[in-house]
């Protein structure tokens, strides 16, 4: 399905009722918008898995402007700023009132920029394995990257996060996805999961140019304006987004607000690596409290 925000047409899907028979009444469950990772993918990565949370909640999957099935629009509003309006503009338009919005990696940093631009809109907010300062512990990303794939692995981190200009010749490229990509996980990629991804490059350079907002973006100063409980959760051995910048979201939330869960022996995505215990904290989060 899609929907016309802000100028563009922004493709999303639905899983699970809102409302649902309970005895002799309609009982409402909570509503929960998934923003992916990237940029450059789509909300695919959340399926099948995240299907376990549909008796307790709706689901609702948003591909992010230029990303996935969503139009591009203009390639200048590909900003977290502009993708974190678009969040509260689909939630109007649709309908969808008080959101639990749930995003990991990429996903989080537009969760974040959506919930401090917003700060009265969410129920509560989900961020797993995501950073609120670009470009953040490149020595520590390095150094993992190193001791979970050796010395070649180690060099192509360096290249990616030290060097200037980064890896954008094709073969850097393909040797990072070969040989870095599957270690991110602990349990590695599903490739039937990959295969699946409808994955646009464009978003994904535009993002990440020199000068381009993934060396400048700072959302960590506006993190005290967060007003809605907030459940933070990482990985102890994450090469991508170190556990480090999750201590530091976790620090900036107002404490009586934020729940921190640190998982050890997972890497970038908590779910797939250890899901009965990930899985065990979201529901319990949804359903409950957020102390």
């Amino acid at each position: 399905m899609r929907v016309l925000v802000n100028g563009v047409r922004l493709y999303f899907d639905v899983e699970g009722a809102a409302l649902v028979p309970d005895g002799p009444a309609m009982r409402q469950k909570p509503t929960v918008l998934l923003l992916h990772g990237g940029p450059g993918f789509d909300h695919t990565s959340y399926k099948p898995a995240y299907s376990a949370l549909t008796d307790i909640a709706q689901l609702v999957y948003l591909d992010h402007r230029g990303n996935g099935r969503s139009e591009d629009g203009p390639q200048e509003l590909w900003t977290l700023s502009q993708w974190g309006d678009d969040v509260k503009a689909f939630c109007d338009i649709v309908g969808i009132v008080d959101p639990i919005v749930l995003g990991v990696s990429f996903g989080g940093f537009v969760a974040m920029s959506y919930a401090t631009r917003h700060p009265e809109h969410p129920a509560k907010l989900i961020l797993i394995s995501t950073e609120a300062k670009g470009q953040s512990y490149l020595e520590q990303r390095v150094a993992l990257f190193e001791s979970l794939g050796g010395p070649e692995v180690g060099a192509l981190a360096r290249r990616r996060f030290l060097e200037t200009g980064g890896h954008k010749d094709q073969a850097s490229v393909e040797a990072w996805q070969r040989l870095a990509l599957p270690l991110y996980t602990r349990k590695g990629h599903d490739p039937d999961m990959m295969a699946r991804a409808l994955r646009r490059p464009a978003v994904l350079q535009w993002f990440t140019r020199p000068g381009g907002e993934v060396t400048s973006f700072d959302l960590v100063p506006d993190l005290h304006r967060i007003s809605c409980p907030t459940l933070v959760m990482g990985g102890e051995d994450d090469p991508m987004t170190p556990i480090a910048c999750q201590v530091d979201i976790a620090a900036a939330l107002r404490p009586d607000l934020v729940r921190f869960e640190r998982f050890a022996d997972c890497g970038h995505g908590v779910v797939s690596d250890q899901p009965e215990r990930a899985f065990a904290v979201i529901r319990d989060f949804i359903l409950g409290t957020h102390g």
